[in-house]
């Protein structure tokens, strides 16, 4: 039986419903959540870090209703790269009371296509998309609408048959995490499937994603962006984008991370941060940055990645992640003597060689989406489940609620 639309709600989006975005831009179309600041972006005005933070990385609407059917209109911006096959159309995840319930993407939008071989850029122009999620169980229930975490989507309209109404109480504790690329989603199976909301939805934690493909580069405004939010859980996960973009010397590196970890303690003194250092990732494990495209691959129509630097150049200061693993367990260890809410894990205990030969990365420096579901699993078990790090205040956090 078809819906009567006539009577249909006509919802506002806003910061009531929006999650997991620092700030919402009101665009000629609807509404565009940033993950950063418009303050943190005007101090790099780059194009690159616009695209990755704007992207839809654990941004999602969340809101209760009685509505059997549910209609969301979004404008995505999508990035393809010149001669390799152009990438599906992200998903959208629906949660009913926090359980998976229909995925679907939007036709339509921008398309940015990218030359990784000269770096230039060509659009093409699309229209609005409108989602229609029907079938919805009738009885008052907790939505989420996860967006895709590789697009720009722009929010045009939210409709339903019935009225909709922010969640005005959420006692789970807010989950802030910092990391790059693999944080970010990539190679990700859906929104709900990368590994950080692996572990938000099994832990149930109200996750802020940070991630930042190509951006985890220990960013005075980053840490200025985490100083200010609000959050019972802190995490950074840092090492691989340092490395393939070759950034900086160990010289550079070790007074970075006290700098980016001082400046979240001035607004976190006592939360619960966790430091988590690089998963195995063969093609820089010994071998510096910088990290470049696999032109061979690339005229096959594959997006693979090679490292440039020379294992030599690790005694002049130049940085492989086994390097930043053991500078940044060093740096966590004497840290944590005057700051005991101070922790480390290590990356390979996520993801670490045995599981490099059972589920390779497919382009070198990504994992998929089995391994975003190991690495999701692993953080629950060692960081939320028993006596791990964020498992006592995540309980101190639901009882103080």
């Amino acid at each position: 039986m078809k819906t009567d639309q006539t009577a249909w709600i006509v919802a506002p989006i806003t910061e009531d419903i929006v999650r997991g975005a620092a700030e919402l831009e009101q665009t000629a179309r609807g509404v565009k959540p940033h993950r950063l600041p418009a303050w943190a972006l005007a101090q790099y005005a780059n194009a690159q870090l616009g695209a990755m933070e704007s992207q839809g990385a654990g941004v999602r609407l969340v809101f209760r209703t009685r509505a059997t059917e549910i209609q969301l209109a979004v404008f995505p911006t999508r990035r393809h790269y010149a001669g390799v096959p152009a990438r599906p159309p992200g998903l959208y995840d629906l949660l009913v009371d926090g359980q998976l319930a229909m995925q679907c993407s939007a036709d339509g939008g921008d398309t940015i296509t990218i030359d990784l071989a000269t770096g230039e850029a060509s659009a093409q122009a699309g229209s609005t998309a409108t989602l229609t999620f029907p079938a919805l169980p009738d009885h008052d229930k907790h939505i989420e609408i996860w967006l895709p975490y590789g697009e720009v989507t722009e929010l045009v309209s939210l409709r339903a048959s019935a009225p909709i109404e922010p969640v005005v109480a959420d006692a789970r504790p807010v989950w802030l995490h910092h990391g790059s690329s693999i944080s970010h989603g990539s190679n990700a199976d859906s929104p709900t499937s990368t590994w950080p909301a692996i572990a938000a939805l099994r832990s149930d934690t109200d996750l802020i994603n940070l991630g930042l493909a190509g951006n985890s580069l220990l960013d005075p405004f980053t840490a200025r962006t985490m100083r200010d939010t609000r959050a019972d859980l802190l995490s950074i996960k840092i090492g691989i984008n340092l490395v393939n973009l070759d950034l900086m010397r160990l010289r550079a590196f070790t007074p970075a991370v006290h700098g980016f970890l001082d400046t979240i303690r001035e607004g976190h003194p006592t939360t619960p941060l966790l430091v988590v250092s690089p998963l195995y990732c063969a093609t820089h494990e010994n071998t510096p940055g910088p990290g470049a495209f696999d032109m061979e691959a690339l005229a096959a129509g594959k997006i693979s990645f090679r490292a440039t630097g020379e294992p030599a150049d690790v005694r002049h200061g130049k940085l492989t992640l086994t390097t930043i693993r053991t500078e940044l367990q060093s740096i966590v260890r004497q840290r944590a003597v005057s700051d005991p809410h101070l922790h480390y894990l290590d990356g390979l205990d996520l993801y670490g060689i045995d599981d490099h030969a059972a589920l390779p990365m497919p382009d070198g420096l990504h994992p998929d989406g089995h391994a975003h579901r190991l690495i999701g699993e692993r953080f629950t078990t060692l960081v939320f489940g028993g006596d791990g790090v964020f498992a006592a205040a995540a309980r101190r956090a639901n009882s103080a609620a």
